[in-house]
């Protein structure tokens, strides 16, 4: 068994790589059939949004609003998903998790 030093190493290396696979993410999320897309780095920052000029053109702002919520709720989901993916990864498949990480 590894000692509380070793692990806190293993722990903080697992960090580290988790940090620079964040700068890797990018994905990309739409809805309302593509009406809507956006993209989102590893840090859920977005970096890109798309809006159909003709949803912009239309009077129903309430529409507008859900579809850019729900594109970026979706992107968020798959940021998350990428993030437990490689964290499971680099863990080695060991159910963890580290509250604050990353």
């Amino acid at each position: 068994m590894k000692s509380l030093p070793q692990l806190l190493g293993h722990v903080r290396q697992l960090q580290e790589e988790l940090q620079k696979g964040l700068a890797e993410i990018a994905v990309e999320a739409s809805a309302g059939g593509g009406m809507v897309t956006v993209a989102m780095n590893g840090q859920k920052q977005l970096t890109r949004v798309r809006i159909d000029p003709e949803l912009l053109a239309s009077p129903d702002r309430d529409m507008l609003q859900d579809l850019v919520l729900a594109a970026v709720n979706e992107a968020s989901r798959k940021v998350d998903a990428e993030l437990a993916e490689q964290m499971n990864r680099l863990s080695g498949g060991l159910p963890f998790s580290l509250p604050g990480l990353f």
